[in-house]
């Protein structure tokens, strides 16, 4: 397991639903932040990853 007790090969096969960016773990927030140009943050709960964009906070100009 890595970050956020998700697999390493999970974590090289999800990208963003919205940019289809890379995702980077965040321990600290409990989130993954895209790399692309959305720069959304999706929630981590419990070990799984809640990729919907609803659920997402954007991270662009904090």
């Amino acid at each position: 397991m890595s970050a956020l007790g998700l697999s390493e090969k999970l974590l090289e096969i999800i990208v963003c639903p919205q940019c289809h960016g890379d995702l980077l773990p965040v321990e600290a927030d409990s989130e993954l932040v895209c790399q692309g140009e959305c720069g959304l943050a999706y929630p981590v709960r419990d070990g799984i990853p809640v990729l919907l964009i609803d659920e997402a906070r954007p991270t662009k100009g904090e």
